[in-house]
């Protein structure tokens, strides 16, 4: 005698079911599991968080300051960054009602999706790019719509690409320059060509601007500091890579009054404040974190300068990035996609990069290669995968 089973409803939403895990953490997980790897996978900084900001977060516990804060953060914090934003960035922002501190950049990226879009509402994904942006959007009911870049265009888009993009249900835009995975940057001029098209169809702009203290030969410049951009851009930005803080967890977003305080519903309701200690550590790097910023910029700039002329030197095309610490390098003379060339380096050559299809349209036919570690490794690594292209060559 046999029963029927009962009727299970879904348990997961259609929406995450959707949603590919990373294709980063795919190849660290195998890097892991392997001895003797060099990775080049990391998109982080190879610097320990200076011992000052250190100082300052244990101070900070040590005087018992362990509560919430507000939810927005601290209230000095955030007129230190709105002080570092001007002074670094020519860009006016209010402390008390257009900056609010985050749990990282990623989830300034979050909570601005989610505070924005309504079911359906298409967003213009500038690529490659950061692996979150797409889901990101998907997840907030959002549909990306993905443009795509060029190296022969040093991954810079135009205008009228972006136009040739736009619909009736378009309403932002996603750019991040300096960019990951390229390190492309984006002069005043090409910005400002993007900013009529903005303007023209009435669009918001999410400018992801966490490298930009990380531009090697020109300074950066902020998309809100363009005509008219402010009150569309939704600025956003962090301690992780210019401060060498990435497991502090902290960012921050500048936006129009309106838009940052329905980022703030979302952020009360879902975690309610950043973590304290860290606040106090990033307050401590605004002040006099400058300096670290220089050193490590400078540091970053010698080891791209090797980074590209050995790639030259072994046979791999790759443009000058501009800022950032990524080198994104064309593989298409090996005939081999890019998930393929990097499974086989790694598992015969013991070196960790990532497929730059994991990134988005455009991303195929290269890897994305960290420079955010010492000469030393570099330098084995290049040797590695000089072995490994004359086989594949």
């Amino acid at each position: 005698m046999t029963t029927s089973r009962p009727h299970v409803k879904r348990r997961l939403s259609q929406r995450i079911e959707n949603i590919q895990p990373s294709g980063i953490r795919r190849f660290f997980d195998l890097a892991s599991k392997m001895d003797n790897i060099i990775s080049l996978g990391v998109g982080e900084p190879d610097f320990v968080t200076p011992w000052n900001v250190r100082e300052a977060s244990i101070s900070s516990m040590e005087r018992g300051f362990t509560a919430y804060t507000a939810n927005a953060g601290l209230l000095e914090l955030r007129e230190e960054i709105a002080n570092y934003m001007f002074k670094r960035f020519d860009v006016a922002y209010h402390a008390e009602n257009e900056i609010l501190v985050t749990v990282g950049a990623s989830e300034a990226i979050d909570i601005g999706c989610r505070a924005i879009l309504d079911d359906g509402d298409e967003v213009i994904v500038v690529e490659p790019s950061f692996v979150s942006y797409a889901p990101l959007i998907s997840l907030a009911g959002g549909v990306p719509v993905s443009v795509g870049t060029k190296i022969e265009d040093d991954f810079k888009v135009s205008a009228k690409q972006i136009e040739s993009k736009i619909t009736e249900k378009t309403k932002a835009i996603i750019i991040s320059f300096p960019n990951n995975p390229t390190g492309a940057v984006m002069g005043k001029k090409d910005l400002e060509q993007v900013a009529k098209i903005v303007e023209k169809h009435d669009l918001l702009v999410f400018s992801d601007e966490i490298y930009a203290e990380l531009s090697y030969d020109d300074k950066h410049v902020s998309f809100a500091s363009l005509p008219n951009m402010k009150e569309r851009t939704i600025l956003i930005s962090g301690f992780s890579k210019a401060f060498a803080m990435t497991g502090w967890r902290l960012g921050f977003v500048l936006a129009p009054p309106d838009i940052l305080n329905a980022m703030l519903k979302l952020h009360q309701y879902s975690l309610m404040c950043a973590p304290t200690m860290a606040q106090y550590g990033a307050l401590e790097a605004l002040k006099s974190g400058m300096d670290d910023i220089e050193r490590m910029k400078q540091s970053y700039k010698q080891r791209r300068n090797y980074f590209i002329k050995s790639f030259a030197e072994i046979g791999l095309h790759c443009h000058t990035p501009g800022g950032a610490f990524y080198a994104f390098p064309s593989i298409a003379s090996t005939g081999l996609t890019s998930s393929e060339f990097a499974e086989k380096l790694l598992y015969e050559e013991r070196v960790a990069v990532v497929p730059g299809d994991v990134f988005g349209e455009g991303g195929e036919g290269h890897i994305r290669c960290s420079y955010a570690t010492s000469m030393e490794q570099l330098e084995e690594a290049i040797s590695r995968m000089g072995s490994f292209l004359k086989k594949y060559q």
